[in-house]
């Protein structure tokens, strides 16, 4: 757990950061860094989905999982969760908090990265890839933090949650998370990556998180197909 632990800490040192510098950038150039980063990551995303085997898989697994994401309102109800702890802790911006929150928490978790260096911490206590994962999330929630606030630092708790339950959990999941099932993972994630990155450019509104059951449908479709 101590690699998950080391990538929660930056997400929330960067934050903190990133919430300092938030007080004297203008929103001209906080907007010129979203849309850096958005760029940036629909660039990433199709690059990764070459990774993937079978168009078929990415297909059914979008199709599937964007229907469940949409039926259990995935999106709507991180969102409404931001907005309370925004509420709270601030009298003004509660939906933009509620934006970093749903944002950062998408580009900490989605992507084989984050899958895969959880499996290398827990199975062969091999830290590098969440090491290397912490220091480009340390940056991101510096720039996504400066932008949406205080929400970015809350999505440290779903970084420990899903990378410290994959970890974990790793000696179960490792049968299952063969190369053919990591590879459709990365591609069916980066799509979702390439709709995140739309959505920070601002040329789409996408409800990207309702998407995110896809990469675990893709799993298990790479199981019965491969």
């Amino acid at each position: 757990m101590i690699a998950t632990i080391v990538n929660t800490a930056a997400v929330v040192a960067g934050g903190l950061i990133g919430l300092l510098a938030k007080k004297g950038l203008p929103e001209r150039i906080s907007k010129g860094i979203m849309a850096a980063i958005g760029l940036m990551l629909i660039c990433s995303g199709v690059k990764g989905y070459f990774d993937g085997q079978s168009s078929i898989i990415a297909v059914l697994s979008l199709a599937l999982g964007t229907g469940l994401g949409e039926l259990l309102r995935l999106e709507e109800r991180l969102n409404h969760l931001g907005e309370r702890i925004g509420a709270r802790v601030s009298r003004s911006g509660g939906s933009r908090i509620g934006e970093g929150l749903v944002t950062a928490t998408l580009l900490f978790c989605v992507g084989a990265m984050a899958v895969l260096g959880s499996l290398q911490s827990g199975l062969a206590g091999d830290h590098t890839t969440l090491y290397t994962k912490s220091l480009m999330d340390f940056i991101s929630a510096i720039l996504l933090a400066s932008t949406y606030g205080i929400g970015v630092v809350l999505s440290a708790i779903g970084v420990l949650l899903y990378q410290g339950a994959i970890t974990l959990l790793s000696g179960l999941l490792a049968p299952v998370m063969t190369e053919a099932a990591i590879a459709e993972l990365s591609a069916v994630g980066s799509i979702v990556l390439v709709g995140l990155g739309l959505n920070l450019t601002g040329v789409a509104k996408l409800r990207v998180m309702n998407m995110v059951p896809s990469i675990f449908i893709a799993i298990v479709l790479a199981q019965i197909m491969h």
